[in-house]
């Protein structure tokens, strides 16, 4: 079990990565990847771990792209199309507990932090009490056995 609570100070803010394509841009926050691997199982020639940079969104046509990281149940991915549009939440929201502690959630959802609210379509929140980085899940607690029901946010 990897002890993720001691990688950054609760004062430090989350750090995106951005892969800038023509047609779309990803962004990565690498503290809320739970490793489900929906993106690399979903579209190997734009999500390649074994690269750098591990993320080319020209490989793919844009909207392949775009489905493939609406698959990410925690938001750790997500996509910016270069024509201004936004990701739909789904509706209605819904809420799930997995059997290990999160809950995944899907929606129109404003999530409360350290740094105010934000705006999100796509999270698995800690339900244990456990994460280093609150609301979102870490899998630092009794949620650090991953379970398929977890993965499964769609």
């Amino acid at each position: 079990m990897t002890d993720r609570t001691s990688e950054r100070a609760p004062d430090e803010k989350p750090k995106l990565k951005e892969y800038e394509g023509e047609g779309i841009t990803v962004t990565f926050e690498p503290r809320r990847c739970l490793h489900a691997a929906e993106c690399v199982h979903g579209l190997p020639e734009v999500f390649d771990l074994s690269r750098r940079p591990w993320v080319l969104p020209d490989a793919a046509e844009a909207g392949l792209v775009a489905e493939v990281v609406r698959r990410c149940p925690s938001g750790a991915l997500q996509y910016h199309p270069a024509d201004g549009s936004v990701e739909h939440p789904d509706s209605p929201a819904s809420v799930r507990r997995t059997p290990s502690g999160q809950l995944v959630m899907r929606g129109d959802l404003l999530v409360s932090g350290a740094y105010g609210g934000r705006h999100e379509t796509r999270v698995m929140l800690c339900g244990c009490g456990a994460s280093g980085n609150q609301p979102y899940c870490d899998h630092s607690g009794p949620c650090a056995e991953p379970d398929d029901d977890a993965l499964e946010a769609r």
